[in-house]
């Protein structure tokens, strides 16, 4: 393949990977097989000094690019290099070249047309990550949408490309939006020029709104001006439509029914943060990524697996599971309550804390004699024998389900192993000073009847 231009010395271009009016990707190689994606930007640089603007712009995403590679992520394309290019004097980022198809391209045949749940799950939690990554170093992606989304085919991850857009300036990204940029995925801030770090989490929404519903919200029709200027004005002042009865009529005649059913719950959690995230006032959406993400972990911890809606509303079980999850938040904070009470108590009765063992225990217990323990055990043990035998001759050979030993927090096994300690010291309080009073009563009598012996041979 002959070259279009020169990129740099020792890096090769092979031609045009794709075309738009934010840039152009070309596929390169370098010395050797190592085979990159060079993003090349629209925007000329004839003076590499810092009196250019547009200079400047690049030496400042390039330096936020190169802090985004001191930590890599797997989920946020490798940034190789940078520079001029020798012809044209345009800037480029070269990237290593991904392996695996585009995220749209998982949406057409011979795919579903939608994502089933366990995936949509990955790819929410995945891209988050990516997004967090970049903006705690300050870099805006501004071109967040499912072709620039790989699915990395050598380490099952799903991968952010594509960066560089935040290198143009307003009038340059409203003139590419207006012309070439992929409308379906922009917020509306973006139709006026602007990016922020909410403009990227609005696009995340679009992007998860399509692997859930089939489609994005207001898909583009014809690549005219007027079908642009149709899907910008809907993202400026129509409401989202509903993505669970897409997904279900992407869904029928597809999978059985029980399979269908499974595919339909999907986590009430997950569609209120789509919600959010496609909020006109980017104040109302996730202020960045590092926000994003947290909402994505809470909401995989929030509830157990499976638990879901298919409508507005939550389940049943759905709604068992939340209240038991609130009722046990509440209880764990009165026995933490109750625990700072105890342990006081707990410490000025003798009672520790094993750290081998974990369990609390008393340093002052009473040792009975051998014989009376073993006489005590041998009771015990006769009683029990007892009770067992008692049980099984009275049981009619009926099947009795014993009952699932209710789940405990650690703050309510601490609770009843500081109560169980403080009984124990009482019990040992108690049979200490009945043990006293033994001896003592003992001692009594044998001086007793050391006296009446004495007075007795005292006669003769």
């Amino acid at each position: 393949m002959s070259k279009i231009f020169t990129i740099a010395e020792g890096l090769q271009n092979l031609g045009a990977l794709k075309t738009g009016g934010q840039g152009s990707v070309y596929k390169g190689m370098r010395m050797g097989p190592v085979y990159s994606a060079i993003k090349l930007i629209p925007t000329p640089i004839y003076v590499e000094d810092e009196s250019d603007k547009n200079y400047r712009n690049f030496l400042n995403e390039v330096n936020k690019l190169q802090q985004v590679n001191t930590h890599p992520s797997p989920n946020v394309v490798k940034i190789l290099s940078s520079g001029i290019t020798d012809s044209g004097a345009f800037p480029y980022i070269e990237m290593e070249y991904i392996e695996g198809p585009e995220l749209s391209e998982l949406l057409l045949p011979p795919h579903q047309k939608v994502f089933t749940v366990k995936e949509l799950l990955k790819v929410a939690e995945q891209l988050a990550a990516a997004l967090a990554h970049c903006h705690q170093f300050g870099v805006k992606h501004g071109d967040v949408k499912s072709n620039n989304v790989k699915y990395n085919t050598q380490t099952a991850n799903y991968v952010l490309l594509d960066f560089g857009l935040a290198i143009m300036s307003e009038e340059q990204r409203r003139t590419s939006i207006r012309h070439a940029g992929a409308v379906e995925f922009m917020a509306p801030e973006q139709h006026e020029g602007k990016m922020l770090l909410e403009t990227d989490i609005y696009s995340y929404g679009i992007i998860l709104y399509e692997l859930l519903a089939g489609q994005v919200p207001f898909p583009l029709e014809g690549g005219g001006d007027t079908a642009r200027n149709t899907v910008m004005i809907s993202h400026l002042e129509k409401e989202i439509p509903g993505a669970m009865l897409l997904r279900k009529s992407n869904l029928e005649n597809t999978f059985q029914e029980d399979i269908l059913n499974s595919e339909m719950q999907v986590p009430h959690w997950l569609i209120e943060l789509i919600g959010r995230c496609l909020q006109k006032n980017p104040a109302d959406r996730y202020a960045n990524g590092m926000e994003l993400q947290k909402a994505i972990t809470a909401g995989l911890l929030s509830v157990p697996q499976g638990i879901a809606r298919t409508e507005n509303t939550m389940p049943n079980e759905a709604l068992r599971y939340a209240a038991l999850y609130g009722e046990t938040q509440q209880k764990n904070e009165e026995l933490e309550k109750e625990l700072a009470t105890l342990k006081p108590l707990a410490l000025k009765a003798g009672i520790k804390y094993n750290t081998s063992t974990g369990e609390y225990h008393h340093e002052n217990y009473i040792h009975a004699p051998r014989k009376t323990f073993l006489a005590y055990a041998a009771a015990c043990t006769l009683v029990v024998a007892f009770v067992v035998y008692s049980l099984a001759k009275t049981e009619n050979n009926n099947v009795i389900t014993s009952p699932v030993t209710p789940y405990q927090s650690p703050f309510e096994i601490a609770n009843q192993q500081y109560r169980q300690a403080l009984q124990t010291a009482r019990e040992d309080s108690i049979r200490k000073t009945r043990w006293a009073q033994q001896v003592k009563a003992s001692e009594k009598a044998r001086k007793q009847k050391g006296k009446k012996r004495k007075k007795f041979l005292g006669i003769f």
